[in-house]
């Protein structure tokens, strides 16, 4: 059985995320494709910006939620990474993250769901560039919500119907690729 991680990418307060990722999860669990789904909060890792000098007291916790992270990330034959689109990119916060990895995430696959004012399609090519970096191999079809259209008052979260297709789709190619790279792995 394939395990895909549905990753979280937001920490900010009062984030959009949370709801397009248990939407996420949701949709994907009721496929019934033999995968299991997990979502990953970013948030719930205390992770210190990468190279920061910390002092003698945050160390061991810094530590333990650096080992966390990468072990469950590990844990995961794909991914779907759930981001926003800050300044025509992702979350400082999920590079960050994403910069504590490599080995954890070499030869697998992810996909992207973006939200924004133009979908996080931006955020998304900003993913594909440091991604490539960590041979983590992204699908092409992506979903996107706008803040616009997919969010009423830009904050509840009232996805399009037509949004399935493109997560139908994804999911499918996040699914085909996680398992070939799985016997990469192997």
């Amino acid at each position: 059985m394939l395990k895909i991680g549905i990753i979280q990418g937001s920490v900010r307060q009062g984030r959009n995320g949370d709801a397009v990722a248990k939407w996420m999860h949701d949709f994907a669990t009721k496929r019934n494709d033999d995968v299991a789904y997990e979502i990953v909060d970013l948030a719930d890792y205390k992770l210190p910006f990468l190279g920061e000098e910390l002092p003698a007291e945050r160390q061991t916790d810094a530590e333990a939620a650096i080992k966390a992270w990468s072990e469950k990330i590990a844990s995961f034959d794909g991914y779907i990474f759930v981001t926003p689109e800050y300044n025509h990119a992702i979350g400082g916060a999920l590079k960050n993250a994403l910069d504590f990895l490599n080995p954890e995430v070499n030869n697998k696959a992810a996909g992207f769901v973006g939200y924004g004012s133009l979908g996080g399609t931006r955020a998304h090519e900003n993913l594909r560039l440091i991604l490539g970096e960590l041979q983590v191999a992204d699908v092409r079809t992506a979903v996107t919500f706008s803040l616009m259209t997919d969010f009423e008052n830009m904050s509840v979260f009232k996805p399009a119907d037509f949004h399935a297709d493109n997560a139908n789709g994804m999911l499918d190619q996040v699914i085909a690729w996680s398992g070939a790279l799985k016997t990469v792995r192997n």
